[in-house]
């Protein structure tokens, strides 16, 4: 490979994005209601998580919701724009618990993802300070 491989420009960039990623933002809460919950509701209910990533088209969204007969659902998409994948029926408790279980998952493979990026730029360039090419 050549110093204006195609592949090195673009490891170089998604490197330089995941050294300075999004400032941590507060969790984003529903608006003020009026009226009182009702009693039949669930905290589960509106319940979600957002996955890791430096960009919001491609970041995971988990939502819980619950129909009208009480059952619950999570709703999960890529982006703002994106029909979501559902799970469910479940209870609010499971649904709580899927919720929390993707995420954790999403933010070890991003943090998986993110050291093993850091350590090929770290090694390309230490090739290239002692003038080899990869």
């Amino acid at each position: 490979m050549t110093q204006s491989d195609p592949t090195d420009h673009a490891l170089a960039t998604i490197a330089s994005i995941l050294d300075h990623p999004e400032p941590a933002r507060a969790p984003e809460r529903p608006p003020a209601e009026s009226t009182p919950l009702a009693p039949e509701r669930s905290s589960a209910d509106g319940y979600h998580k957002l996955g890791p990533g430096p960009m919001a088209a491609i970041r995971f969204k988990w939502s819980v919701r619950r129909d009208d007969d009480g059952e619950y659902y999570v709703d999960e998409t890529i982006g703002e724009n994106s029909l979501p994948v559902v799970s469910g029926p479940m209870s609010a408790e499971e649904a709580v618990r899927l919720v929390d279980d993707r995420e954790t998952e999403a933010r070890q493979r991003f943090d998986a993802l993110r050291s093993e990026m850091a350590g090929r730029g770290a090694a390309v360039g230490m090739v290239r300070r002692d003038g080899g090419e990869i």
